[in-house]
């Protein structure tokens, strides 16, 4: 497993004080007898080709997952060109090796957040161009992706954690369960099935959904507005140029003189007599 908090396991606890996750849930389906997870919170696609792609490469895995993205798109100096010269290295690189590498296309985040207007359509807006990058990537290595937008139930609540940022158990196995798809599509044997039934997971009340939202939610969410901010007003902008500019296109009035300013009054009849 390579990539940022997603693919760490977060929102998959189980006891023990740990995370679980996509990647174990995908390597006991394959049974695979080693596992490798270099994953870490925060990880931008520059820091999966720098940190977590050299002790993947020594490795040598038959199969890598790579889910990252968001932690780029989320930021105010988010570089599309950057991102995706990323991405293609660590695709590239690993499918070099033998490996076969998966990896996503984002959802509309903003539905499962619930931000305010101005801010989910920023935030839609960088997924898609995030996922143009994710799209030009695979198309040219030729290898699998999963599109999170049309995986079941990825916009039913039970699928998030409480933060709603990252998959819930039940959210995890949805992926796993994704993945193995895709491998056994591409004629790699999956000997057993990923189970969706939650089972022993660590369970979340309401009292976790309201300590989060005070102790972590409305901090990540003036965080990122304040990154998605001037991204939003310039998306704001931008649609408003074609009306600004159909306004001073507009002709001028026909009448520009004085007459046109004070039409002249009619001329009443002439008295009988005159």
């Amino acid at each position: 497993m390579l990539g940022d908090s997603t693919a760490v396991g977060l929102g998959d606890p189980i006891p023990g004080g740990r995370w679980r996750g996509v990647g174990p849930l995908l390597a006991e389906a394959l049974g695979a007898p080693d596992y490798l997870n270099v994953a870490f919170t925060g990880a931008r696609a520059r820091c999966v080709r720098v940190d977590q792609l050299p002790e993947v490469y020594r490795f040598r895995p038959d199969v890598a997952v790579l889910v990252v993205g968001m932690n780029d798109a989320l930021r105010s100096d988010f570089d599309a060109e950057a991102v995706r010269a990323d991405l293609d290295h660590v695709v590239a690189t690993l499918t070099e090796l033998g490996t076969v590498v998966l990896t996503v296309r984002f959802h509309d985040h903003g539905r499962v957040f619930r931000l305010p207007g101005p801010l989910r359509r920023a935030l839609q807006a960088r997924i898609e161009e995030l996922n143009g990058v994710t799209d030009a990537v695979t198309h040219a290595r030729g290898v699998p992706c999963l599109d999170l937008d049309v995986l079941p139930e990825v916009y039913q609540l039970d699928a998030w954690s409480v933060d709603r940022l990252h998959p819930s158990e039940r959210g995890h196995r949805l992926l796993a369960n994704g993945f193995a798809e895709l491998l056994a599509a591409a004629g790699i044997a999956v000997p057993a099935p990923v189970p969706l039934d939650c089972s022993d997971g660590l369970r979340t009340g309401t009292h976790h959904h309201v300590a989060w939202l005070v102790c972590k939610g409305v901090p990540w969410l003036w965080r990122r507005g304040r990154d998605l901010l001037p991204y939003a007003a310039a998306l704001m902008l931008r649609s408003a140029l074609p009306a600004l500019s159909a306004l001073r296109e507009m002709p001028a009035s026909r009448g520009t003189g004085r007459g046109a300013e004070h039409p002249e009054r009619p001329r009443l009849p002439a008295k009988c007599g005159d």
